[in-house]
């Protein structure tokens, strides 16, 4: 079996090796607002008049960015350019977009202030979002690391007898050049990083993990791994009685501990220290009394068998992923990790966010659609060589949202914050 490239060693010995050790730490040490003054931030926010919807399309446009789709002034897409994505078309369903920001992140591929779009239905998640945004902004960014990433499947081979399943694991060990060369031949940024065998009785699982390039992937190895199990019944020296794509060993749109063992999408960690001023100022609380609000929710999750603790990245990832025209199925996923929260020496706020199964792609499956694109524009993230760009950048809306939900329930404001701005029937 390969040395697998989804090893966060890997990552760090590259960038030591490139000799840009110097540029990292620039692009991870937070720059203070004060030498690198922030882009306007979104007005109007708490304004639904049609004026305060133009003025904050107005800028938008003023920093390039093109809304047209966005705001309905383009035809939808024709329904012969939709297949591939949907059957049985009938329409489209019509969710609202809003943009929070400028968030400031500085990133191994996301260096700079971006407005980040999100779609949804819930009152107040925006409004925290966009707190959160501003109040990271301000105390000099986010600091993101894209780490690792693969994208597995996992067959599973059954057989009559553990004796043959034996003999298949030990032909199985030796055939990995044949499984790169069928690879090969379905896709082109495919590529298997890595592959482990599991037996349970007569029943042999294999692990095949890829590198995907800057698509989500799940289609690119699902038809990579269906490929080589046919080349695998075919040659195998024992054949299998049954066998079938996915066993279930993949944590393929499920929330599960394999997050922790292994990564499946991207993994990536943030993290900034929020100035006690700060939330003092805007959240009417106190870091200590955040960092406590923390550990009885790490005490609440642990007892409710939460897979990670964290306040609820799905929000924002669930938003984003509609948005950016992701599969928002794997939300389900994507959404396992841990949230971390201390005081610092200088009374400040220190807070992680570690996401280790963020699948996500810039190019393939919805991301070509007319509104998706907008919004991955809206960030630069459009198109090729730019899926960890987006992957920190959601990593970094995550951490927006825990600091301003955490504030919230420390402040003993969450519920009013939902009582002004929920949607009354």
């Amino acid at each position: 079996m390969s040395q697998t490239e989804a090893n966060p060693q890997k990552v760090f010995e590259k960038i030591f090796s490139s000799g840009n050790f110097e540029t990292l730490k620039n692009r991870l040490d937070s720059v203070p607002p004060a030498k690198k003054p922030l882009p306007k931030r979104i007005p109007f926010g708490n304004d639904f008049s049609d004026g305060a919807l133009m003025k904050r399309q107005e800028l938008l446009r003023r920093q390039g960015i093109e809304i047209d789709h966005l705001c309905g002034k383009n035809p939808p897409m024709p329904a012969e350019k939709l297949k591939g994505n949907i059957e049985n078309l009938i329409g489209f369903a019509m969710m609202p977009v809003g943009v929070i920001g400028p968030l400031r992140v500085n990133g191994l591929y996301a260096d700079g202030d971006f407005y980040i779009p999100m779609a949804t239905t819930e009152g107040a998640m925006i409004a925290s979002y966009h707190r959160g945004a501003y109040m990271i902004s301000q105390s000099g960014g986010a600091s993101v690391m894209c780490l690792s990433e693969s994208v597995s499947r996992a067959p599973c081979f059954i057989f009559n007898t553990i004796r043959e399943a034996g003999t298949f694991i030990s032909w199985i060990l030796s055939q990995e050049e044949l499984f790169h060369k069928i690879i090969a031949t379905t896709t082109s940024h495919g590529r298997l990083v890595d592959f482990d065998t599991v037996i349970n009785g007569k029943n042999v699982y294999l692990i095949f993990r890829y590198s995907t390039g800057d698509a989500a992937g799940q289609n690119m190895v699902t038809v990579a791994t269906d490929a080589v199990c046919k080349e695998i019944v075919l040659r195998t020296p024992v054949k299998p009685e049954k066998w079938f794509l996915e066993g279930n060993l993949s944590g393929d749109k499920k929330a599960t501990m394999l997050a922790f063992l292994n990564v499946r999408g991207k993994k990536v960690i943030a993290e900034a220290v929020i100035l006690r001023k700060l939330i003092r100022r805007f959240m009417n609380t106190t870091p200590e009394d955040m960092s406590y609000c923390g550990k009885i929710s790490s005490i609440g999750g642990i007892q409710s068998g939460s897979t990670g603790v964290q306040g609820h990245y799905s929000n924002s990832l669930a938003a984003m992923f509609i948005a950016c025209g992701q599969d928002a199925a794997c939300v389900s996923e994507a959404s396992v990790g841990m949230t971390d929260m201390e005081v610092t020496a200088e009374g400040d706020l220190y807070v992680s966010v570690s996401l280790p199964n963020l699948i996500v792609g810039t190019v393939g499956g919805g991301t070509h659609l007319p509104t998706a694109r907008e919004c991955l524009k809206m960030m630069g993230c459009d198109g090729n060589g730019k899926a960890r760009k987006f992957a920190e950048i959601c990593a970094a809306a995550c951490l927006a949202g825990e600091i301003s939900i955490t504030g919230a329930l420390a402040a003993g404001e969450f519920g009013k914050a939902h009582a002004r701005f929920r949607h009354k029937a």
